[in-house]
């Protein structure tokens, strides 16, 4: 995600985020209490993902948490 966020000058929330939003069937709801981070969920829009990082993100694993918090539901 940060490779595809460099490739964009973007990060790689708005990568996430971006490629998201561009899923059917999926409604993508970003926590952002900071104006800034308001205005980079909204600039999350202008990313233009192609082809290669879709399929880039698509092949992540996804057997991994990176976020695991004890009050997680167990969703394994």
């Amino acid at each position: 995600l940060m490779a595809i966020g460099k490739k964009h000058g973007a990060s790689a929330a708005q990568v996430a985020l971006k490629w998201l939003l561009d899923q059917d069937g999926v409604a993508a709801i970003p926590k952002a209490s900071r104006a800034e981070s308001q205005r980079a969920n909204l600039e999350a829009l202008n990313i233009g993902l192609d082809d290669e990082d879709r399929q880039a993100i698509a092949g992540l694993p996804k057997d991994q948490r990176y976020v695991n918090p004890g009050f997680a539901p167990a969703w394994d």
